[in-house]
Parts: C-alpha cells; sequence; structure tokens
C-alpha cells in the first residue's frame, strides 16, 4: 500500500518538474539565442590565452558550485586588438617624432640713409629726370626770349609793309600781335596787306633747347636756328621762271627733294661764276633771270651776310616735294608763285639784340626781291622757252599717266553704266527693259568686232 503511494507521488512530482521546465522554454522567446551566445562565449574563451583564460577564469569563479552565472570583464571587447593573429602580416613600426620646424631669420637690410650705395640706380634716374626738367623749362623760355626779341628787332620794318601784322584783324590797333606758337621750338607770324603779294608768313625753326636728347645729339651734329619767309606772289605779278640760290650743302638737297627744281633747273652751277661767294650754288631755268635776280644790291648783301643766307628760291611752279611715282596721281600738282628765303641766326658769341641786329639787312632784301619780281618780265625768246618748257613737263606727265587716266576713265564709264541699268531694271517698264539690253548687245558687239583700218586710194 505505501509502495503504491510512494511510486504515484514520485510520478506526479516528475510530471510537474518537466511540465516547469518546457514552459520555461516557451516563455522565454530568446532561449534559442541565449544558447547560441553561450556558445560563442565559450569559444572565445577557448581561443584567448592561457593565461588570460585562467585570470578570467578565477576572476570570474562562482561562489557556489551550482551558480551558473559568468561575469565578464569590461576590457573583453578589445581583446581582439591583442590577437597576435588578427593583425597578421602587419609589423608595428615605432614612429617617430616630428622634425621642429625650421625657423629662417630674415635678413633685413641696413636703413637706406646708412647704405646709399644700394640706390644708385634709382639716384641716377632722378638726377635725371631732374635735369631733364630743367632743361625744359630753361630751353622752352630761352626759345620764347628768342622769339619775342627777333619781333620787336624786326616789327617797326614789318608793320611799315604790311598793314597786318598778327594772325587776324580782331585785335584793336594799339594792341601787339606776337608770334603763334606751334611748338616749343616753332612759331610763326602771319602778315597781310600789301600790293604785290597775298601774304607774307614768317616762321622760326629754333634748336630744340627743350629736348634734352635733341641737345646731346646735336652734339654730334650740331644745327642752327632758322628764319624761314614765305612769300605768296599774286598771279600777275610774277613771270614764268625758277630760279635758287643755296648753300653747296643745301642746294643739294633741294635739288634732289623739290619738285620744281628737279624738273626746271636740275644743274647746278658754282656761285663764283655769278660774282657771289664760291660757297653758293645757283640753279636757273633761264640765264636772263639769273642776271636780273642776281643785280648789285642781292649780290652785296650774300657777299657780306655768307653765313647767314641759307638759300633764296623763286617759283612760279612751287608744288613742295617731289611726289612718289607710286602715289597714283592723274593731274598735274597745284602750282604756287612763291618766294621762298631761309637765314642762319647768329646767336653765338654775341649777345641776343646784337644778334637780331644783324639779321634785320636780310628782311630789308626780302622786301627789295618783292618789289622786283613784282616789275621784272621776260623778254620774248625767254617767255618762249619758259612755256615751252612748262608744256614739254605737262606732256610727259600726261604720257606716264596715260595708261593710269585711261583705266580710270573706262571705271568711270562701267559705273555710269551700273547706274544706269540699275535705275532702268527698278522701272517697271519692260519695253524699256528690252529696248536697253539691245542697246547693250548692239554697243558690246561692237566691241568685240575687229578694228578695220580705211585707206583712201587716188584715182588715176
Amino acid at each position: 500500500m505505501w509502495l503504491w503511494r510512494f511510486l504515484l507521488i514520485t510520478l506526479v512530482l516528475h510530471h510537474v518538474s518537466s511540465a516547469s521546465k518546457y514552459d520555461d522554454v516557451y516563455d522565454n522567446e530568446f532561449a534559442e539565442f541565449e544558447d547560441f551566445e553561450a556558445d560563442e562565449d565559450m569559444i572565445s574563451q577557448e581561443n584567448a590565452p592561457e593565461s588570460e583564460f585562467k585570470e578570467s577564469s578565477h576572476e570570474n569563479a562562482p561562489a557556489d558550485d551550482d551558480q551558473d552565472i559568468i561575469i565578464d570583464d569590461d576590457d573583453s571587447e578589445f581583446e581582439h586588438f591583442q590577437d597576435l593573429e588578427e593583425f597578421e602580416g602587419f609589423e608595428g613600426k615605432d614612429e617617430k617624432p616630428a622634425a621642429e620646424p625650421k625657423i629662417t631669420i630674415t635678413k633685413v637690410p641696413i636703413h637706406f640713409r646708412a647704405n646709399w650705395d644700394s640706390y644708385w640706380l634709382e639716384i641716377l634716374m632722378v638726377a635725371g629726370l631732374v635735369v631733364y626738367f630743367i632743361n625744359f623749362t630753361t630751353g622752352k623760355a630761352k626759345n620764347t626770349k628768342i622769339a619775342n626779341v627777333w619781333l620787336q628787332t624786326h616789327r617797326q620794318l614789318l608793320e611799315d609793309n604790311f598793314s597786318l601784322v598778327g594772325d587776324d584783324g580782331a585785335l584793336e590797333k594799339n594792341e601787339h600781335v606776337g608770334f603763334v606758337k606751334e611748338s616749343e621750338n616753332v612759331f610763326t607770324l602771319w602778315c597781310s596787306g600789301r600790293t604785290c603779294c597775298e601774304g607774307m608768313l614768317v616762321e622760326l625753326k629754333l634748336i630744340k633747347r627743350q629736348d634734352l636728347v635733341a641737345i646731346l645729339s646735336g652734339m654730334m651734329r650740331p644745327t642752327l636756328d632758322q628764319v624761314h619767309i614765305k612769300v605768296t606772289m599774286n598771279k600777275e605779278d610774277m613771270d614764268s621762271f625758277v630760279f635758287c640760290v643755296a648753300s653747296k650743302k643745301t642746294a643739294l638737297h633741294l635739288s634732289k627733294e623739290m619738285a620744281d627744281l628737279s624738273v626746271y633747273c636740275p644743274e647746278r652751277r658754282p656761285g663764283d661764276k655769278h660774282n657771289i661767294p664760291a660757297g653758293f650754288n645757283v640753279m636757273s631755268e633761264i640765264s636772263e633771270a639769273t642776271s636780273a635776280m642776281l643785280d648789285s644790291k642781292v649780290v652785296a648783301v650774300l657777299n657780306k651776310y655768307t653765313e647767314l643766307v641759307d638759300y633764296i628760291h623763286f617759283s612760279d611752279q612751287y608744288s613742295g616735294p617731289k611726289q612718289q611715282e607710286d602715289t597714283g596721281v592723274l593731274k598735274l600738282p597745284e602750282n604756287q608763285k612763291l618766294l621762298l628765303f631761309g637765314f642762319n641766326m647768329p646767336l653765338k658769341g654775341m649777345p641776343l639784340e646784337e644778334a637780331m641786329n644783324q639779321l634785320k639787312p636780310l628782311l630789308v632784301m626780302v622786301f627789295y626781291c618783292m618789289e622786283k619780281v613784282k616789275k621784272y618780265r621776260l623778254s620774248k625768246e625767254g617767255k618762249a622757252k619758259a612755256d615751252k618748257n612748262r608744256q614739254r613737263v605737262e606732256e610727259a606727265f600726261l604720257k606716264s599717266t596715260h595708261q593710269a587716266r585711261a583705266e580710270a576713265a573706262a571705271a568711270r564709264r562701267e559705273e555710269r553704266r551700273r547706274l544706269e541699268k540699275e535705275k532702268v531694271m527698278a522701272d517697271e517698264d519692260p519695253e524699256r527693259q528690252r529696248r536697253w539690253e539691245e542697246k547693250e548687245q548692239k554697243r558690246q558687239a561692237k566691241k568685240r568686232a575687229p578694228k578695220m583700218k580705211q585707206l583712201k586710194v587716188k584715182a588715176l
């Protein structure tokens, strides 16, 4: 009886214990993952070093054998950094300490006041600029003074021969008009109001004293201050001739550069054949005009003021410098009747006022030549020769430009036809267009037809 009771109680207890075990499994949804984590912990413990394993096992040993709780160390998550097999192939290298930055100390130059040799180039440039501006100021003032002194010396003589001395008549009579400054070394003065001429232009071409470079170049090739006078004669107050007296150097330059001298009188004759100094050359178209212009008064001035006279040039065919052959000019240039004078200024070795007084007789000679040219007339033989020379020059020019003029005329004709065609086509009259086309076809056929010469045979 007691045996059956014991067996029944044992079966009931066994059934209750197994039911509670399965209930725990079903209630814990993560039970299988806990088993998996337990397995991983066992594997990691097996791969850990032996000393580490012993220490861990010693520290984590449970107080009772029946306790299954394992306490992990906080450093266990960094154990893979200590695993030698984890970083296989990578050798530990000792890091070298960073090099200290190198400090470069700039060498500061000594203060410029204590070391002037380092600025010699700048000093030269500043000195050159200072010298240039000083020379510009002084040179400009000197050229202006020369022009004013010349005008003061010659003003009375100019006013005696011209009614107007200066630019225009806008100023009152008691006011004086000075030179017009074209540049710092060129001054001009226009005079008008005389019977035999349209006017006279006085031009002072002085040395470029304001330009330091020109001063230095003048030391190698010296130049002179000059007065150039140009008188424009009336057409009826000058006969047909070309005449020139100039120093040898100037005569060579004028014969090559001036169109009238190179065409009408290319021959240069020595001045001693005409009772003037040998330093002059004479170029003349007609011999009788030479003897008429070089009378006793002009010869006396040339002999006395040889160094001051540069050239005297009379021409009724003056057209300026020669033109280049390839300029395409189809007609003769317009000619003027001019009297040209060039005088040198003697400014070295004497006061300025005294030098200007020496130029006064040369201006008197200019007025004398104006009156002489006005009164002079060529003889019949001289006039015929002058006209023949001018006709020959015109024929030569027309012959040289015949081809160019023919091409220009053809171009003008074609332009006229083109304009006429545009005008006809713009008109909406077909009959007029037809007539114009027929006319153009006839013209083209006539142009293409061979030219025949007509011979006249006399009857027997």
